[in-house]
């Protein structure tokens, strides 16, 4: 047994202290980062990968406001796979293999892709798969017949205005302008469907400059996978979908069957960008480095519905886990990223996690509660709520193995449509008493649309930055000047004696 004598810090102990700026205007700071070594985005932040925080709709509007989300893995994994697929196409310069129909389908059949993909319109090919039309949500309006042909109702192809693969974007743009086009079907040499450019994804690249996309012009997004041998499916299928980013999502990061995990990764997957975690210590960033990881997720137990330290009695607080994460990937020469993950409640706790050492933050409570995040707002006394819970709680633990005994039983043949006996309702009940949560289920105030929380944030960040005479977040780590403060001092940091309307 040892005792570190030294005290350990979180974000409400300490304040950095103001640096000589030459900053005139927040506008002049540069507020971009590193989430791996190889993807840029413009904001550094993250939606967590909770099952009440990210899922397709908060993952398209982190990228398209310039971060990224992390979708969770307790679904199956078609249906994360799909969540995956829904974010890469949703937006892109060109849309390669873009969703067809036969023209022989029916209307009816037409109108069903269309909602089950949530697009706008298809294209129209023959048995061989050549172009013979398009067809588009307002074609089918007020249609007579839904079971006549699709080639009925559709633009043929002789009508059709289409461009070539070396197309730019400009000229894209004049061409839909030019000829009043919902779509624009991009064909090669031989007349073959290569892609199709949509009126849609022009405005959504003039809407959203600071988006975060890949080298085709789509939105990023991450996924989350777990530690077990059947994850290695789950990783081939997230990335075949697009997925730019692995979460490694385990608890306790520095643990045997996590780091062979990264190295298995590593292995299989060389390509992959990998994010492990999460660890709290020096020895524990640097072996999940070295195992291969391209950057590093800190934090255990600083979340807001994470029970952690209470239950198992292990914790560091999280502004010198970030620090001591750093100076064990800087002792070793291993330059990656971390990610501060968990304990963030305002912009300045951002900033501080950013000047200890951290690239990019990831938050889960603080987004719970905005339209974006799944579920439905709750009425209570009057005012909306929507339900947070943290991953190791109990609700989510059974979810999980919910979810686990979904992917066994569709990889067993004939057990799509399970039937539950007394037994295995037996063994459920089970289940619950065997489960130690490490984490709560809880209600936060609805807070709107994600991006007016990102937006304080970033402006919060900005101010940061001008403060500690910074430029960029680089700049601001290398100036960043710590200072403890008492309770006194926490005290004086936020607004008193005063009466709050």
């Amino acid at each position: 047994m040892k005792i570190r004598t030294a005290k350990g810090l979180t974000f409400d102990d300490v304040l950095l202290i103001p640096q000589r700026s030459s900053v005139a205007s927040r506008q002049d700071v540069n507020t971009s980062s590193w989430l791996t070594p190889k993807l840029a985005m413009n904001i550094p932040i993250i939606s967590a990968n909770m099952d009440t925080v990210t899922e397709t709709a908060m993952a398209l509007a982190m990228a398209r406001i310039g971060g990224i989300g992390i979708i969770h893995r307790f679904m199956t994994v078609e249906q994360q796979v799909r969540q995956v697929k829904q974010v890469k196409r949703s937006e892109g310069f060109i849309v390669e293999n873009p969703y067809t129909i036969d023209q022989n389908r029916s209307i009816a059949r037409a109108q069903k892709m269309m909602q089950e993909h949530d697009i706008g319109g298809l294209v129209v090919t023959d048995a061989e798969g050549k172009l013979m039309g398009l067809v588009t949500q307002r074609d089918l309006l007020l249609v007579p017949d839904e079971q006549a042909a699709v080639r009925t109702v559709m633009t043929p192809h002789d009508q059709i205005i289409s461009g070539t693969p070396d197309t730019s974007p400009d000229e894209a743009r004049a061409i839909l302008h030019e000829h009043r086009l919902e779509k624009l079907p991009i064909l090669d040499a031989a007349g073959n469907l290569v892609g199709l450019i949509t009126a849609q994804d022009v405005i959504k690249r003039q809407q959203n400059p600071q988006a975060t996309k890949d080298g085709k012009g789509r939105l990023r997004v991450g996924a989350a996978i777990g530690v077990k041998a059947e994850d290695l499916k789950r990783t081939e299928a997230l990335l075949a979908a697009g997925a730019d980013v692995l979460v490694l999502d385990i608890a306790h990061g520095h643990a045997d069957q996590c780091v062979a995990m990264v190295k298995t990764l590593r292995r299989d997957f060389p390509q992959a960008q990998i994010i492990a975690g999460n660890v709290a210590t020096r020895d524990g960033a640097r072996e999940l480095a070295e195992a291969g990881a391209d950057a590093i997720k800190v934090g255990i137990g600083p979340g807001s519905i994470c029970t952690t330290r209470i239950v198992t009695g292990f914790g560091v607080p999280q502004l010198t886990a970030i620090m001591d994460s750093a100076a064990g990937l800087q002792a070793a020469g291993i330059d990656i990223p971390i990610i501060a993950d968990g304990g963030i409640k305002t912009s300045g706790d951002l900033v501080k996690a950013l000047a200890a050492g951290a690239s990019t933050v990831m938050i889960g409570s603080l987004f719970a509660g905005t339209e974006e995040a799944p579920g439905s707002p709750v009425i209570r006394d009057g005012q909306k709520f929507k339900v947070v819970r943290g991953m190791a709680s109990l609700g989510a633990a059974m979810g999980r193995k919910e979810a686990e005994k979904r992917d066994l039983d569709q990889q067993e043949p004939g057990k799509n449509n399970v039937e539950i006996n007394d037994e295995e309702s037996a063994e459920s009940q089970v289940d619950w008493a065997k489960v130690v949560p490490e984490g709560v289920e809880a209600v936060v105030p609805y807070r709107g649309n994600v991006q007016e929380i990102v937006y304080q944030l970033v402006g919060g960040l900005r101010s940061g930055l001008s403060y500690g005479g910074a430029r960029s977040i680089r700049e601001l780590q290398e100036k960043a000047e710590f200072i403890e403060i008492s309770a006194a001092g926490v005290r004086e940091s936020n607004s008193h004696d005063v009466r709050r309307e």
